[in-house]
């Protein structure tokens, strides 16, 4: 009888021991949360597949409501490749402008 009263006793230590541990874990990355990537680094990585859709001609980073945001250039307003363009990228907002076809000089 006296071994079954002892059972509880260790599986409260074992499971408070678990949670002590894992709070411990997650505390030690508390202090430096996971910064998100700059704009730049994200344009970077997007900008080759952005390019890829018909109708686009440029990519930038532009200033939108007081943010940051990336740009997609377009040489027309065609709804179809608007709708092919994501509203956000890796967290950053994005918007559409009609620019017309774009040269070289």
């Amino acid at each position: 009888m006296r071994g079954r009263a002892i059972w509880p006793a260790v599986l409260a230590i074992m499971a408070l021991a678990c949670s002590t541990s894992q709070r411990s874990a997650g505390q030690s990355g508390a202090g430096s949360s996971v910064a998100a990537r700059s704009i730049d680094d994200v344009l970077a990585q997007y900008t080759d597949s952005l390019m890829a859709l018909p109708g686009v001609v440029g990519t930038a980073v532009a200033q939108c409501d007081r943010e940051q945001c990336i740009k997609v250039l377009l040489d027309n307003p065609s709804d179809e490749t608007k709708a092919r363009i994501p509203t956000r990228l890796e967290g950053y907002r994005v918007v559409t402008e009609v620019s017309g076809t774009i040269r070289p000089r």
